[in-house]
């Protein structure tokens, strides 16, 4: 598997890599980040510095860096924060030769971002649950937004909190446009007895489901697969109201130090031999890149019923403070 990877990565680049080293914040689960950096430095002999860190976090230190930045490209994590990096000017201009083979989705992100960042995959919102700890209490899994307030998901339900994790502020954002703010906030409201934690980490809770540790997450459906896939008890469903995607994007760091190497890798992020990583890191996402061939075991967004989600709105800096703040003071602070 790793020769054909290898080979078929080595003709995916259209040019060798002049620089020498490149500097990655990558915000996907970390076997994806390492394939793709070993394969990407062995093909090109270019030294891949790659830090995993989720979105929240990635866009926290492109400000932090803001003056003198150290970083060249960001990889993946929800799109919400990418485009909020669009509208700081943390990010580059740049229109990719690839676009023409992406999904209109993914079109549609570097449009909204004046061409400031990318699609690279898409991943629904729903949630996962483990099979055996709903047997043993009897209980039938969540099929719904309306399910997770049921009493006898009572203290076993995680969720991320949206200020470090995306997973999360995507939830806020896609109730928001659901149900209206106030009815979204009300049913946050009433959610929170049954949050037993509010992780850091978008992909916690559904580790904890499959480690048995909760019964229900509320996670990208994606995450629950690679979770059944690896042997765990891991089941997922999307809510039959609606529910919202991540637009998993990558960003061309504004003034870092390798910006042409910075392109070159942008750009094979974006051909079919670059985007199968994710796939071959046991992850479901659905690939930017319309030539890339779908796993029967990704989720079709055809088969669920997605909202029409407004990335350009909910991605931008003010909405998501002010979203975030709201659900500090109204729902993390209150008593259970």
């Amino acid at each position: 598997m790793k020769k054909l990877l290898l080979a078929f990565s080595v003709a995916s680049l259209s040019c060798a890599a002049s620089a020498q080293q490149i500097n990655v914040i990558c915000s996907v689960q970390a076997e994806w980040c390492t394939l793709m950096s070993t394969v990407y430095a062995k093909t090109t002999g270019v030294k891949v510095n790659m830090v995993a860190k989720g979105s929240g976090e990635a866009l926290a230190q492109l400000n932090a860096e803001k003056a003198n930045p150290k970083t060249d490209i960001w990889f993946g994590g929800t799109g919400d924060p990418h485009l909020q990096a669009a509208e700081q000017g943390l990010t580059l201009e740049y229109k990719s030769d690839q676009l023409a083979q992406l999904h209109p989705w993914a079109q549609k992100q570097a449009a909204d971002s004046k061409y400031r960042t990318v699609g690279v995959y898409l991943g629904p919102l729903g949630f996962g649950f483990n099979k055996e700890l709903l047997a043993k209490k009897k209980a039938q899994p969540p099929a719904s937004w309306a399910d997770l307030l049921k009493p006898e998901y009572k203290g076993e339900v995680q969720m991320a909190n949206p200020a470090s994790s995306g997973t999360a502020y995507t939830m806020i954002a896609t109730l928001v446009q659901l149900m209206g703010e106030e009815k979204a906030f009300d049913y946050m409201k009433k959610l929170h007895p049954n949050i037993s934690a509010y992780t850091r980490s978008g992909t916690a809770p559904v580790k904890a489901v499959a480690r048995g540790e909760t019964m229900v997450s509320i996670s990208f459906v994606h995450d629950v697969t690679t979770e059944a896939v690896n042997g765990f008890p891991a089941g997922s469903a999307t809510p039959v109201e609606g529910t919202g995607a991540e637009i998993g994007s990558m960003s061309i760091v504004k003034g870092g130090p390798n910006t042409e190497a910075a392109k070159k890798f942008y750009e094979w992020a974006l051909t079919p031999g670059g985007q199968q990583f994710g796939l071959a890191a046991r992850q479901f996402q659905l690939p930017s890149n319309t030539k890339v061939a779908k796993d029967p075991r990704m989720t079709d967004p055809a088969k669920i019923k997605l909202i029409n989600y407004d990335y350009a709105k909910y991605g931008a800096s003010a909405e998501r403070r002010r979203l975030i703040a709201r659900w500090e003071k109204e729902i993390q602070n209150q008593g259970r």
